[in-house]
Formats: C-alpha cells, sequence, structure tokens
C-alpha cells in the first residue's frame, strides 16, 4: 500500500511517519509538506535518508502540485494531518487558517476522488467541541454538537464537515479523528510543555493565562499515531473516532510538574492576561475507538518524564525554533 501523509514535517506527522515505518516496513510512504515555521526537516531526513519517505515540498492549497504529486505516487490512502494549529495565531490571522485547513483539505478530497483513493483520513481536534464546564460536565462523544470557540477550531470543524459531505455525497471513504492535546517529541516550542522546557532551563518567566485553572486531556502522541493507524485498518468509512489520552489536569498544575522534573523553581511561574475566548476544559469520550481495539499504552507521569527527557538531550533539534517561538505567545 502506498501511504501519501500531509504534514508529515510537523510534529504529529513525523512522529505518525517513524511509528508507521517502524511497524509497517511494506507500507510505501510519501509525504507532503510545505515546510511552514511548524516543521523542522531534520526531523524527516533520517527516514528519507534510508530511502523510507519520498518527500514533496508542496503546499496542499496548490491545486496543481498536489494532483501532480498524486499522478506520480498513486496513494491509496491518505493521512491528512496538515493544518494551521496555534489557536493564539488563529486569532491573530484566522485568513491563513481558513486557507490552509479548509482550502487545502478541498484540494485534497478533490485529488483522492480524481485518483480514486481508497481512504481519505481525517486529523481533526477535540476544539471543535467548544468547552466543558470546570467541574461536571460529560466527556464529548462523537455525537456531541459542534461548538467550535475560537478561528482555528472554526476552521477544523468546517474541514470535517466538507470532508465528511464528500463521503455523502460522492461516496469517497472518508474517516474522522478528533484527538486531544498532543505531547512528546518533535514538537514546536510554541506549544505549552515544549515552550515550558526550554524557557525553564533558560531561566525564564513560565508565562501561564489567567489563573492557569483551564484544563485539558494529554494523549501521548504514539498512541494517538496507533489510534489513526487503527482506524485506516478498522474504521467505517462515513464514521468519526474520538482519542482520548484520558488524563485530565489543569495548565497551572502542569507547569507546575514540569518545573519538579527540570528542578527549576515555581517563582519562574509568572501570570499574564487570559486569552481572548479562552476554553475551560476539554474531554472526550473515547469508547468508539476502544470498542475497535484500542488502548493508550502511555501513562502521563511516564510520558511527560519521558518527553523532558527528550527536550533535555535534544536541545539542537529545538534550539533554533525557540527564538521564533518566544516572539509568539502561550
Amino acid at each position: 500500500m502506498t501511504l501519501l501523509v500531509t504534514g508529515g514535517a510537523g510534529f504529529i506527522g513525523s512522529n505518525f511517519l517513524y511509528r508507521t515505518a517502524e511497524r509497517e516496513p511494506e507500507t510505501r510512504l510519501v509525504c507532503v509538506d510545505k515546510l511552514t515555521y511548524a516543521a523542522n526537516p531534520a526531523t524527516l531526513a533520517p527516514l528519507i535518508e534510508q530511502g523510507l519517505v519520498r518527500f514533496y515540498r508542496t503546499d496542499v492549497c496548490d491545486r496543481g502540485a498536489v494532483f501532480s504529486v498524486f499522478e506520480e505516487t498513486r496513494p491509496d490512502a491518505v493521512v491528512h494531518f496538515a493544518a494551521e494549529s496555534h489557536v493564539d495565531r488563529s486569532i491573530a490571522d484566522p485568513s491563513v487558517f481558513l486557507k490552509t485547513n479548509v482550502t487545502g483539505t478541498g484540494v485534497l478530497l478533490d485529488a483522492c476522488r480524481a485518483f480514486g483513493v481508497v481512504r481519505f483520513h481525517q486529523i481533526s481536534t477535540d476544539e471543535v467541541y467548544g468547552d466543558l464546564p470546570l467541574t461536571g460536565g460529560d466527556p464529548f462523544t462523537e455525537a456531541s454538537p459542534l461548538r467550535p470557540g475560537s478561528p482555528y477550531a472554526a476552521s477544523k470543524a468546517a474541514a470535517d464537515l466538507l470532508a465528511l459531505s464528500y463521503a455523502h455525497t460522492y461516496g469517497l471513504p472518508v474517516t474522522v479523528s478528533r484527538c486531544s492535546n498532543n505531547y512528546g517529541r518533535f514538537q514546536n516550542p510554541e506549544k505549552l510543555i515544549p515552550r515550558m522546557i526550554a524557557r525553564a532551563l533558560a531561566g525564564k518567566t513560565l508565562p501561564v493565562y489567567g489563573t492557569g485553572k483551564n484544563v485539558r486531556d494529554w494523549l501521548h502522541v504514539t498512541d494517538h499515531c496507533d489510534a489513526v493507524r487503527l482506524i485506516l485498518r478498522r474504521g467505517v468509512p462515513g464514521e468519526i473516532y474520538n482519542v482520548g489520552g484520558g488524563f485530565e489536569i489543569d495548565n497551572l498544575s502542569l507547569v507546575k510538574r514540569l518545573c519538579r522534573l527540570l528542578d527549576a523553581p515555581e517563582t519562574l511561574i509568572g501570570f499574564v492576561p487570559d486569552r481572548r475566548g479562552h476554553d475551560l476544559r476539554y474531554a472526550v469520550d473515547a469508547k468508539k475507538l476502544r470498542s475497535l481495539g484500542w488502548e493508550p499504552g502511555t501513562d502521563f507521569e511516564t510520558g511527560l518524564k519521558e518527553t523532558v527527557l527528550w527536550y533535555l538531550n535534544n536541545r539542537d533539534w529545538w534550539a533554533p525554533l525557540q527564538e521564533r517561538a518566544d516572539q509568539g505567545s502561550l
């Protein structure tokens, strides 16, 4: 099988390519990535040099270029990770998110129809559901209404609906997965965990929004990758699957855990004005995915320690990205 992965030089996409190359050596892997600020070309270098991944520097919004890649590689399936994903950046400039996340998805769906792709998998987020109260409130199921609270979340909800409309209208075999917050290696330092690690190591203030009481459910990136691989094999076309790590923690408590792991003083923590429209809490019910045979394999305490150790041992990977990330926000 030939599997085309968009956004494969980014955080989750690169982990997915490594995991698939390791577990499914018979699968031919193709990566399409625009190489924006959020991607690091060095991440995939070992896979490309070993001939395990065929790489194309291509914008998913460029219809001609995308169709050329499909013509050349003839993928059997597509996993669509490519997206603008930073909420603060979406608040500052929603237009970029609409173009990449909606228009880019539409281009890929058209290419899949034209070339007879047998599965298109849309990677989405739990943020499309909106938020829950800090206490109480059942986790979101796949049937929960969509109430996106940021331009980023709205663009992903639109992309989900567009993909599902192609399943309904054209019979394109589409599946969608909506994951909770991912963590692990290869994550850009603009995101919470790697940003706190990098700033703590430099003795800089650790900026926490508002009171730090906003709650997130954390999922190890490897567990997410295995969930997607399983959905490709056993998922039902036209269906949505939630992927949750099942570990909820508020942002302030998480930053304090990182301080302890890094032996950094909690006095580095500083509170900053809250994000506009900051969602209170995310939590998803992953029973539907579990019924396919998936279970998260990494507990949060172990995964967080491993992640901290990876960043400590791989400064050469994230240091070039750090200054750029510090120019943004949490």
